[in-house]
């Protein structure tokens, strides 16, 4: 067995045959659980945007990320163009609103893995990558032919289809999903999307099923589960909710970054109380419940300033 495990699928051919199932699902694109079902192999766009090419607005050594995927070289971020939800405080803003970005072609993004791998990255992390899944997975294939051999991060919002989940089932070692609410309605005023808590808890439970706890060698993250979960002003993101969620149907093993960097950002002003930062007694609230309900690793990069 090869490590990283996407190495496997390249060998028996398997690749190939998610590469294609996955380019099927854009003739009809239910990617995701949008389900716009739009053919964008013919340049229609639905939600998010994108069509048949991937789009991207910058790359290269990310060292703001957890711990374990930045080492001392950094993380290898590849940062997507639009996204599959609309958050109206989105700190991207303009990459997933307003299209900061180009298009590419599937080798170029391949090319650009290899570059990431060169450097010294110690992982390809795909953020936003849930509306260009099929272009990242034959960009993975090709940049495998080429040498790639480093962990591939899905760092997402947690809005997921079980369907495309299951094809990315030994293309994907580590799944780092946002959890951002937990409440439906809270979810379609601030990220524009239906169903929400009950999409996010069902994803988080597949990728676990997957990759498992977070395995960390020697700092380093090399397979499993990361989640983050960003605090909000007013307890709009029910961290509670999130927390129990995790230890009482994933594991308590769950490695956790609880997030303090919440900033007005976007449209934010509209939707007061998000128009402030989160204060101390709401931040170490969050700290008490993960003690509460024994979450015990959390990203050792939180939180500094406050104490």
């Amino acid at each position: 067995m090869k490590y990283p495990s996407y190495l496997n699928l390249l060998e028996t051919g398997e690749l190939d045959l998610r590469i294609s199932a996955l380019y099927e699902i854009l003739k009809s694109c239910t990617l995701c659980p949008n389900k716009c079902e739009v053919n964008r192999l013919e340049g229609e766009k639905g939600l998010c945007q994108v069509t048949n090419r991937p789009m991207i607005s910058s790359y290269g050594p990310h060292f703001g990320e957890e711990r374990p995927l930045v080492g001392v070289n950094g993380s290898g971020a590849i940062f997507f163009t639009y996204c599959n939800l609309a958050c109206v405080y989105c700190q991207n803003w303009e990459i997933s609103h307003l299209g900061e970005g180009e298009v590419i072609k599937e080798e170029d993004l391949a090319k650009i893995m290899v570059i990431l791998q060169v450097w010294g990255c110690h992982n390809i992390n795909l953020v936003t990558p849930t509306h260009q899944v099929p272009f990242i997975v034959k960009a993975i294939k090709i940049a495998a032919e080429k040498g790639l051999n480093l962990p591939i991060v899905y760092n997402c919002g947690g809005y997921e289809s079980i369907e495309t989940l299951k094809l990315l089932e030994g293309i994907i070692d580590i799944y780092m999903p946002d959890i951002k609410y937990m409440d439906e309605k809270v979810a379609l005023r601030l990220s524009k999307i239906k169903r929400y808590p009950q999409v996010v808890r069902e994803a988080v439970k597949e990728m676990h099923r997957q990759v498992g706890d977070l395995v960390i060698e020697g700092g380093l993250a090399k397979r499993g589960l990361l989640v983050r979960h960003l605090v909000l002003p007013g307890d709009l993101s029910q961290t509670e909710e999130v927390i129990k969620f995790l230890a009482e149907e994933v594991s308590k093993n769950t490695y956790l970054n609880l997030m303090d960097q919440y900033r007005p950002c976007g449209d934010a002003w509209r939707y007061p109380p998000l128009d402030r930062k989160i204060n101390r007694e709401e931040w170490e609230k969050a700290l008490i419940l993960a003690q509460k309900y024994g979450l015990t690793r959390l990203d050792d990069r939180r939180a500094r300033f406050w104490f």
